[in-house]
């Protein structure tokens, strides 16, 4: 019972976390943000995969990862070469405080083998929603990094096949 009043709490908080309007980012550096692995592996963006094109599938909420699985299948079936991180961003402060609770259910529905590529953001999870704007929630961002951290393709509507091609395009042209 204890455990199901503290999920509705959290739940009743984070509906107050602030919106911000949604904007395209590309051309833009990615702002310095910090995170874990579901490894436990610290790692920071854009500086820990610098040196190469990276994709960043980034969530704001949990019915986000429909949109982010739809794009990782889009991305095997087409053989699309590039490392690829999904960032479940978390706004707000009671989000921290459970943060062991929170990663310890996404251990339990993600296979060990890509925990290595799942790096939570808390602390500077508002800072990343402010960036890219949160409307829509459900749609991931996704994110295309050059090697040098710069967003070359930025896309917030939901899974498409064309905006899958266009991120392969600008793979192709930025190599």
């Amino acid at each position: 019972m204890r455990l199901l009043m503290i999920v509705l709490a959290s739940l009743w908080l984070s509906a107050c976390s602030t919106t911000y309007q949604n904007q395209d980012i590309t051309g833009q550096d990615f702002i310095t943000v910090n995170g874990e692995s579901l490894e436990q592996t610290p790692m920071q963006f854009p500086q820990d995969v610098a040196g190469e094109p990276t994709l960043l599938l980034i969530g704001y909420k949990q019915d986000s990862q429909f949109d982010i699985d739809r794009w990782l299948i889009g991305l095997d079936m087409t053989q699309t070469k590039v490392a690829v991180y999904e960032l479940p961003t978390i706004q707000g402060m009671l989000p921290r405080m459970f943060s062991p609770f929170i990663d310890n259910g996404m251990r339990a529905g993600i296979p060990k083998s890509l925990w290595k590529g799942v790096v939570t953001i808390y602390k500077d999870g508002e800072r990343v929603q402010a960036f890219t704007g949160n409307q829509n929630p459900n749609n991931a961002r996704v994110v295309l990094l050059d090697a040098q951290g710069k967003v070359i393709y930025f896309y917030d509507k939901g899974f498409a096949v064309e905006a899958l091609n266009e991120v392969r395009a600008a793979l192709t042209f930025s190599r």
